[in-house]
């Protein structure tokens, strides 16, 4: 590679983290962001004192990567509950992990969230996903979520309303026809460690490695319009001459410099916001649509999560809602919570959608 500058576009997680190995070799470079700030999807904005995600988001500390790259402490993380509340046949109903909530060993065998041979596939699961080296789990055969979890023997009664809520919100597929290469890593990761929120938001951890780079190597307002080779022409009609070019930004505009004219597709997910007198449940853990029906995949309450993402005496929630909804989604979801917790929620104050 000759002396001159690389360019990354993009000031995403996978830009930051491109940035940040080039820094460590003593390789020149600039980062090249379109909007306001670096973070990509994991950005967080602060309305009226309360800490807003761009939509619904979790640091799992078993990540290797992130393990690597980010300092913990001083992220200050804020553990979830493991396992999860799910509403089902007009109750809430406790689907816990024995092996991480230890106090709750009796809820799964009281539950009418799977059966007992479902329990034993759960464990059965769990020993499977955690043998071996992790790279591993991307060589072996691969097929879709659902399909793994019906030939591992599951019944309706625990995929339907755990299963598929859950893995749902964290693939964006409400189908789960997400590779089972994914999903036997993403389990793996829920099982080894931590379901966290940073005290400060998801944007933190963007922050955090903004800070380890040279101020001048990051440049934010640089709209990249076209690209060819390693000459970038910037929205303004700046050119730029690069020693090389990493386009490390989301798939569609990935797609347009690069030329490729079938662009993968995306999942799409809405988001929304609400600030609440008092919380709608009193503990750190997520709730899910075990049902199916309405808008609502899963619910959280940060606030209860991490603390410092609400004022004082106010609760956050957030509710995701998978798809990109057609009419008043808004007005569905406080129809669909007043229905699981009452007529509170109308009072609720709707901040960002």
């Amino acid at each position: 590679m000759s002396n001159r500058k690389v360019f990354i576009i993009g000031g995403g997680l996978a830009g930051l983290c491109c940035a940040r190995r080039l820094n460590e070799s003593g390789v020149s470079f600039q980062l090249l962001e379109a909007s306001d700030d670096v973070g990509g999807r994991a950005r967080t904005d602060e309305v009226d004192g309360f800490l807003l995600d761009r939509g619904f988001q979790v640091l799992l500390t078993a990540y290797p990567e992130a393990q690597e790259v980010l300092d913990y402490d001083a992220l200050n993380l804020a553990r979830f509950a493991p396992g999860a509340l799910v509403r089902y046949r007009g109750k809430f109903h406790r689907f816990a992990d024995p092996w991480r909530s230890p106090r709750h060993v009796v809820a799964p065998a009281i539950s009418p969230i799977g059966t007992l041979l479902d329990k034993l596939r759960v464990a059965r699961l769990r020993s499977r996903v955690g043998r071996g080296a992790l790279d591993g789990l991307f060589e072996r055969p691969e097929t879709t979520t659902i399909d793994t979890l019906r030939d591992a023997g599951f019944s309706a009664q625990i995929i339907e309303p755990f299963f598929r809520p859950f893995l749902g919100g964290v693939f964006l597929d409400h189908e789960l026809v997400t590779s089972s290469r994914m999903f036997e890593f993403v389990f793996r990761m829920f099982a080894s460690g931590d379901a966290t929120l940073p005290s400060r938001g998801m944007g933190a951890i963007a922050r955090q490695l903004a800070d380890q780079l040279p101020e001048a190597s990051l440049r934010t307002g640089a709209s990249v319009d076209s690209l060819d080779g390693t000459t970038v022409r910037l929205a303004t009609g700046e050119v730029l001459q690069a020693g090389a070019v990493v386009v490390a930004c989301e798939a569609p505009g990935a797609a347009k410099l690069l030329g490729d004219t079938s662009p993968p597709s995306g999942q799409s997910v809405t988001c929304l916001y609400f600030a609440a007198d008092r919380p709608p449940v009193d503990e750190p853990i997520l709730v899910l649509n075990g049902d199916g029906e309405g808008p609502v995949n899963n619910l959280c309450v940060p606030s209860k999560v991490a603390p410092t993402y609400a004022p004082e005496n106010q609760s956050l929630v957030s509710v995701t809602v998978l798809g990109t909804p057609n009419g008043d989604v808004e007005a569905e979801v406080r129809e669909q919570l007043q229905n699981w917790f009452g007529a509170e929620v109308s009072s609720w104050r709707h901040l960002r959608t």
